[in-house]
């Protein structure tokens, strides 16, 4: 279910559970200010969520009020996690969804890491 990606943060969301050590994950990188974990349904054959460690409900969220040294040592996370995963030579997709008509299923901003095959179009054209 798509949730709306504004309003107040949920700490009980899935992914402040896996943040908390309540969900186990399969963790693959992690630092101050983010952790990257497989998906549970990987839609690629290598598919990684990177979430960052503070409560943003999404990248509004986010983008607006994280501090400028979480912003950076999130990005630098994502990047360091393709780096790690060996995507950095053939590519690879970062997708963040915003809301309900993007799909957003958790209310907790994070990024899908997709690579090890080519990805195909964008968006369905149909």
């Amino acid at each position: 279910m798509a949730v709306s990606g504004r309003g107040p943060y949920d700490p009980q969301n899935v992914f402040a559970k896996i943040l908390r050590g309540e969900i186990p994950c399969r963790k693959v990188y992690e630092n101050e200010y983010a952790l990257a974990f497989h998906d549970i349904a990987p839609q690629a054959p290598v598919h990684v969520l990177v979430i960052p460690k503070g409560p943003y409900v999404s990248f509004a969220d986010f983008s607006q009020t994280a501090g400028d040294a979480e912003i950076a040592g999130f990005t630098r996370a994502v990047g360091h996690v393709a780096g790690l995963l060996g995507l950095d030579e053939d590519g690879y997709r970062l997708l963040a969804n915003m809301g309900v008509a993007a799909g957003q299923e958790v209310p907790h901003f994070h990024v899908h890491l997709f690579g090890g095959a080519a990805l195909g179009p964008m968006l369905h054209r149909g």
